[in-house]
């Protein structure tokens, strides 16, 4: 063994990567509910959230490797790499392991079809970006089960302040859209 398996390093990178990737995947998650408003005047413009939305997702697929990386490597935990992208068969906390793993699986879908958006049909494109909000929650729920800083006050108000996010963004959203059925001056073309 060495100092870098079994010491602290990696349990405070993986802490702290989960911690990032939450409020960024809560970030990310608002801006897509905020700016996917297709045919109607957008509630942010879209050349604002469409670039910051790609980018926190970006970099928050780049921050989940390496936290799937730390989980793995530190030797504390017994975690196996396929466990990371299997959502069942894990032996630690396996709901909770399995639930990250979901959230894992679903982003890697999301992204894949992504980069091929211009060769897919937007349809399909579509569908599978809707599993957005399913790999947020599993996230959120793989958090909330594993995560060491849950029980910290702290840490319990950064996952009600993401959970909060995401339903304001989402109610802002209802609302917008309420408002644009009945007033048809606010259903005009989004700007790209």
């Amino acid at each position: 063994m060495s100092a870098l398996t079994d010491g602290p390093l990696l349990w405070y990178l993986n802490r702290s990567t989960g911690v990032t990737l939450m409020v960024l995947l809560t970030l990310t998650t608002a801006l897509g509910i905020l700016s996917a408003r297709e045919g109607r005047r957008r509630l942010v413009p879209g050349i604002v959230t469409q670039g910051l939305h790609r980018n926190l997702a970006l970099f928050s697929l780049v921050l989940l490797l390496a936290h799937v990386a730390t989980a793995v490597t530190d030797t504390f935990v017994d975690i196996r790499w396929w466990q990371a992208v299997s959502p069942v068969g894990a032996t630690y906390k396996p709901f909770w392991l399995g639930a990250g793993s979901l959230a894992l699986d679903v982003m890697l879908l999301i992204v894949v079809t992504s980069l091929l958006r211009d060769r897919i049909p937007h349809r399909l494109w579509r569908a599978v970006h809707w599993l957005s909000y399913l790999a947020w929650a599993s996230a959120m729920v793989h958090g909330a089960g594993i995560g060491t800083d849950q029980p910290t006050a702290w840490g319990r108000w950064t996952g009600i302040g993401c959970l909060a996010a995401v339903a304001a963004a989402a109610a802002l959203r209802v609302v917008a859209d309420a408002r644009a059925t009945r007033d048809p001056s606010l259903a005009s073309a989004a700007v790209r």
